[in-house]
C-alpha cells in the first residue's frame, strides 16, 4: 500500500478523528432503532482497539442513510453507539451533532482510551458538498485523521478528503485490509484468478469487465447482464431483461476476452418464469432456448456446477453481483449454491457488493470467505481500476 497507515504514525495520547462507515441496515418497522446487520461496525473494531490501547481519544464520524442535509430522527446514530458499546464492552458516548459547541464539548470530555460517536454527518448538506468550512470544523476536533471507511472512499466528501487538508491523514486497519485484498486482483493478480460478475445491466459493469480481461483466467458472467451476451451470440432469451443497445459492445467484450486469454462462462441452463414475481411459475430451460412469454430469472443447476468446476484450481476468486433476481428467494438459489461452492474452494476468496454480501451472510458463510468487503460502490470502482478520492487524499508512505 502506497499510503501511510495507522502503523506508520505515533498515535499515543492523540485526539483521533476516525471516519467509519456505519451506514448499516436498520429495521424500518422499529423507526430505525434496530440494527439488522452489524458487519460494518464489527469490521472497524481492530482500528478502534488499536487506538484505545495507545491511549488515544477516539472520535468516530459516519453517515447513515440519505437525510439530504436535514435532521431525520430515525437516522440518528445513538443506536449504533449502543451496539458499538456492547461490542467493545466499554462505554461509547454519542453527540447530538458532528460539529459546533456540543461536538467540541463532547470531545473535550474524552479521557485517554475513550470513544465518542458524532452525530450523522449527512444531517449537514455541507458534508456531501465537501464544504471547506465544514471540513475545517470537523478537523478542529482532532490531531490526526484516520480513514477506515472503505465504503465511502469513492466519495469526495468533507469527511473523506476535506479533512485531509488540515490533519495528518492515514488509513485505518480495515481500509488497509480492503486494499490489500483487492490489490491481489487489480494491481498484483494472484493467478489463476477467477471472477464472477453479476448484476442486471452489462452497461453498469462494462468498465469492470474490461479491466478484468487478461487478469482473470476464468470470468463468469451472471444476472441480467448475461442475457445481453447470450442474445449477442444469437441465442433465444424469450422476454428476458436485455440491453439491445449494448449488443455490439457485448460482442466486442467476448472477442477481447478470447484475445487476452480470459475464458468467459455464460449460463448453459436457466431458471425461467412466466412473470417477474416472487410466486411466478418456473421451469428450467437450456440457456439459448427460452420461449416467448418466459424470462430468465436465475442460473440453473448445470450452470452452477460448471462454474464450480471452472473455478477449481484458481488461487484467487472474487465475486460481485448475484446470478439471478436474488430479492426473490426462489431465484436466489443459484447464487446460494455458488456461494457454497466458492466457500469450499482452496483459494483466497473475496466477495463484495451489497446484494452479494447479503447472500453470503444469509447463507451463514461469512466466516468461510477470506474477505467480505464493506464496500459496495467503492468495491466496484476499485475493480474498475479507478483511483478512489478518499484513498488518494491520504498521506503518501
Amino acid at each position: 500500500m502506497r499510503k501511510q497507515t495507522l502503523r506508520d504514525i505515533d498515535v499515543t495520547g492523540k485526539r483521533a478523528l476516525v471516519r467509519v462507515d456505519f451506514n448499516v441496515p436498520l429495521d424500518p418497522l422499529n423507526n430505525g432503532g434496530v440494527i439488522l446487520d452489524d458487519l460494518r461496525i464489527r469490521a472497524v473494531l481492530p482500528t478502534i482497539q488499536y487506538l484505545r490501547e495507545r491511549d488515544a481519544r477516539v472520535t468516530l464520524c459516519s453517515h447513515l442513510g440519505r437525510p439530504k442535509g436535514e435532521v431525520v430522527e430515525s437516522l440518528r446514530l445513538a443506536p449504533i453507539a449502543a451496539r458499538l458499546s456492547e461490542l467493545l464492552d466499554a462505554p461509547v458516548a454519542s453527540a447530538r451533532d458532528c460539529i459546533g459547541p456540543e461536538a467540541e464539548a463532547a470531545v473535550a470530555q474524552l479521557a485517554a482510551g475513550e470513544v465518542l460517536l458524532l452525530e450523522n454527518l449527512r444531517f449537514h448538506a455541507e458534508e456531501e458538498a465537501n464544504d471547506p468550512a465544514f471540513a475545517g470544523a470537523l478537523a478542529s476536533l482532532a490531531d490526526i485523521f484516520v480513514n477506515d471507511a472503505f465504503g465511502t472512499a469513492h466519495r469526495a466528501h468533507a469527511s473523506t478528503i476535506g479533512v485531509t487538508k488540515h490533519l495528518p491523514a492515514v488509513a485505518g486497519l480495515l481500509l488497509e485490509k480492503e486494499i490489500g485484498y483487492l490489490d491481489r486482483i487489480v494491481t498484483q493478480p494472484q493467478r489463476p484468478l477467477g471472477a464472477i460478475i453479476g448484476g442486471a445491466k452489462i452497461s453498469d459493469k462494462m468498465t469492470c469487465l474490461r479491466n478484468l480481461l487478461g487478469k482473470a483466467h476464468v470470468l463468469i458472467i451472471g444476472g441480467g447482464m448475461a442475457n445481453t451476451l447470450l442474445k449477442a451470440q444469437g441465442q433465444s432469451i424469450g422476454d428476458s431483461l436485455v440491453e439491445d443497445d449494448q449488443l455490439d459492445t457485448a460482442r466486442a467484450v467476448m472477442a477481447e476476452a478470447e484475445q487476452r486469454g480470459s475464458t468467459l462462462y455464460l449460463p448453459i441452463d436457466v431458471v425461467v418464469a412466466d412473470r417477474f414475481a416472487a410466486d411466478a411459475e418456473t421451469r428450467i430451460e437450456p440457456a439459448g432456448e427460452v420461449p416467448d412469454g418466459w424470462r430468465i430469472m436465475d442460473a440453473g443447476p448445470r450452470s452452477v456446477a460448471a462454474y464450480g468446476e471452472a473455478l477449481q484450481g484458481c488461487r484467487t476468486v472474487v465475486w460481485n453481483g448475484p446470478l439471478g433476481v436474488a430479492e426473490f428467494p426462489q431465484f436466489a438459489r443459484g447464487s446460494e449454491s455458488l456461494a457454497k461452492l466458492i466457500a469450499g474452494l482452496d483459494a483466497v476468496t473475496i466477495v463484495g457488493g451489497g446484494e452479494t454480501v447479503a447472500l453470503v451472510r444469509e447463507a451463514g458463510l461469512v466466516d468461510k470467505f477470506d474477505h467480505v468487503s464493506t464496500g459496495g460502490g467503492a468495491f466496484l470502482e476499485y475493480l474498475e481500476g479507478r483511483e478512489l478520492p478518499g484513498i488518494a487524499a491520504l498521506d503518501d508512505a
